[in-house]
């Protein structure tokens, strides 16, 4: 076994690498960017060792500087993470060349499956039933308006070296493909250093699901299950789950025999994931194989009861797998929330800035892998990610149950999340049922996410909380003498809704809150500047975050953020009359979104435009974001231009 390794990469995964082969009790060696001299994954390695700038390209994508690395602390061996170099031919070649164990396939197997349009060649021939598309990359616009009159709309453009959704784009017509050539093509050049685009046929409610491989050195190689990974934005995953609502017994062999029979055709060893698109009538097509570590991993772990890290740090070393396909048992269920920094309210845009709040949840059938904590930077140059959540119960919907409870206790403040939006996710009833597809997102969210509108019990549950916090923390302000038990909650922005409640303290933590007529006491052992409202209500368990600003309590709970005010019964009325502040109207200025490089602007001074033609493209962690005009206007003028690094709400251009 190794004595060191060391963990190209960064952030959750690079810390998740580390707590595995420090349990196993093997050294770490940790390499970081400028931007990440203090992260999680560099604290918690035994050694670290700088390997250049805040950009990946000058550093996390340094092949030289990493296998130097290995050189200076004597690493045996090295675990790529998923991203970065993790299915980099070069990056294999260089460290065999060094003598360093690559943890993860032979190189020809990367080779082979890392391209798509080669592995899909290669699929074909092992017998893997593949989707229709045009074998061979695509030159240019005029070969894939071609391609895809051949194929017929909606097509799917692809990059070959692509993953993790991007290089990818969706077409309908010839104006999308267009466009999304051009930009996924951009995309990939940046994400990838490789702008070659392949072009398949897109399946109507398609559901996206995964089979993982495990493969040793010995000629073994057996499959894990599933999971399923249809809810997805922009073809990034959002939620995954394992094993799939979806799939019976005699579909998932047939999955897996195929993705088995694709591994060995290459001799894969280590772990691999062999994705795969199913229609509703559970025909199945093969995608590609990722040929390292996915995201999405711990479900499986969460269900098969093994440790995938362990056993590709073992099977790099030479040792068998533990166990045949036929030991190998599913048990219970695990669902995945990826949280990121981002703003769903404002189209998902990215967020950046310090993380001045990190709580994250925890509790039986939870675990979250992080690779931030308190005080810790979202940086500009880097995937988005904060944390993934994983919950496990017994059945699937007590494994929801967990999460959306999760979700409730995840507090997370100074930069925007997706909390908000998870907790949407799982309540709505179609996940609940399973009735999962790609086109889960945009179905249940057609306008975009804006919030959630809680129900009349949750609401009335929100205003007792509110009135318990006030009266918890007025009777701290006055030591408990002399404090009113009659208020008036006032509830949300203008117009205001008033609510009257009683509330009453029996000095031993127990409150009762009268509200419209309905008694509900309350136990909690809250106390004033805690983030994290926990009690029991009429005997169920609750879960509330709950921030002050100013005079206002914030509440958080199941996707909705709702803003009140306890006020006495004399200057409620009043109080609900104060005025609103209108913001300014910028409707003239197209604004830069998030900080970022403005790739390209696609109009000029004095230029008409009609709603919904591209105005601007700006590039933030790793993503191309195209700004769109909402009206028909005319251009009056250009404030930035392309190559300039834009601030959040910096001005690119005026309208007349």
């Amino acid at each position: 076994m190794f004595k060191k390794i060391l963990i190209a990469n960064r952030g959750e995964i690079a810390c998740r690498v580390i707590r595995t082969a420090q349990a196993m009790g093997i050294k770490t060696v940790a390499v970081y960017s400028e931007a990440d001299a203090v992260a999680l994954h560099v604290q918690m390695a035994d050694e670290a060792v700088a390997i250049g700038g805040s950009a990946a390209a000058d550093s996390y994508l340094r092949i030289d500087r990493i296998v130097e690395a290995c050189r200076q602390t004597g690493a045996e061996a090295v675990h790529p993470g998923y991203g970065f170099l993790s299915e980099r031919q070069a990056f294999a070649e260089a460290l065999e060349a060094a003598g360093i164990v690559f943890i993860g396939p032979g190189r020809h197997a990367i080779a082979a499956m890392g391209d798509k349009i080669e592995s899909k060649k290669l699929a074909k021939a092992s017998g893997v039933t593949t989707v229709p598309g045009y074998p061979d990359v695509i030159p240019d616009v005029k070969k894939a308006l071609s391609v895809a009159h051949d194929i017929g709309y909606p097509v799917m453009i692809k990059a070959s070296a692509g993953g993790g959704g991007k290089g990818m784009r969706l077409a309908n017509n010839d104006t999308e493909l267009e466009e999304g050539f051009r930009s996924a093509s951009n995309e990939a050049r940046a994400s990838f250093g490789d702008d070659r685009i392949l072009i398949e046929k897109a399946i109507v409610e398609p559901r996206h699901i995964e089979i993982q491989v495990m493969g040793d050195t010995h000629g073994n190689v057996i499959f894990l299950g599933e999971r399923e990974c249809s809810i997805q934005r922009r073809h990034q995953k959002v939620i995954e789950e394992a094993p799939s609502p979806f799939l019976d017994q005699a579909t998932r062999a047939a999955m897996g025999a195929q993705a088995v029979a694709l591994a060995k055709a290459v001799d894969y060893c280590s772990a691999g994931t062999v994705e795969f698109i199913v229609d509703r009538d559970r025909n199945f097509y093969f995608l590609e194989m990722n040929t390292r570590l996915q995201v999405e991993h711990p479900v499986t772990e969460a269900v098969t009861g093994l440790d995938l890290v362990e056993m590709m740090i073992r099977v790099a070393a030479g040792e068998k797998l533990p166990l045949t396909q036929e030991q190998v048992t599913l048990t219970g269920s695990a669902i995945e929330a990826r949280v990121y920094a981002e703003d769903p309210l404002r189209g998902f845009l990215p967020s950046i800035g310090r993380l001045t709040r990190y709580r994250p949840p925890s509790g039986e059938g939870v675990r979250v892998d992080t690779g931030v904590y308190e005080g810790a930077e979202i940086s500009v140059y880097y995937d988005p990610m904060i944390a993934k959540l994983v919950t496990y119960g017994a059945t699937r919907p007590e494994a929801a149950k967990r999460m959306a409870t999760a979700l409730d206790a995840f507090a997370i403040r100074g930069v925007n999340h997706n909390i908000g939006f998870l907790s949407a996710i799982i309540r709505k009833a179609r996940f609940l049922e399973g009735r999962l597809s790609t086109d889960f997102i945009p179905a249940e969210f057609p306008d975009g996410f804006h919030g959630t509108e809680l129900p009349q019990d949750e609401l009335d549950l929100l205003v007792t909380i509110a009135a318990v916090a006030h009266r918890r923390t007025i009777e701290r302000d006055r030591h408990g003498v002399h404090v009113a038990s009659e208020w008036t909650v006032l509830v949300g922005p203008a117009p205001r809704e008033a609510r009257a409640v009683e509330v009453t303290s029996d000095g031993a933590g127990s409150v009762t809150v009268a509200l419209d007529g309905r008694i509900r006491v309350v136990n909690t052992a809250w106390q004033p500047g805690q983030v994290l409202f926990e009690g029991v209500v009429d005997g169920a368990p609750v879960t509330v975050q709950l921030d002050r600003k100013g005079v206002t309590l914030q509440l958080h709970r199941a996707g909705a953020v709702i803003d009140m005010r306890v006020v006495t019964r004399a200057t409620g009325e009043l109080t609900a009359l104060m005025p609103v502040k209108i913001p300014p109207d910028m409707s003239k200025f197209l604004l830069s979104p998030m900080p970022g490089l403005l790739v390209s602007v696609a109009v000029t001074e004095g230029q008409a435009v009609k709603a919904g033609e591209e105005l601007a493209v700006v590039e933030a962690m790793k993503m191309e974001n195209v700004l769109r005009a909402e009206r028909d206007g005319t251009v009056g003028k250009i404030a930035a231009q392309a190559g300039q690094s834009l601030s959040v709400d910096q001005v690119i251009l005026e309208f007349e």
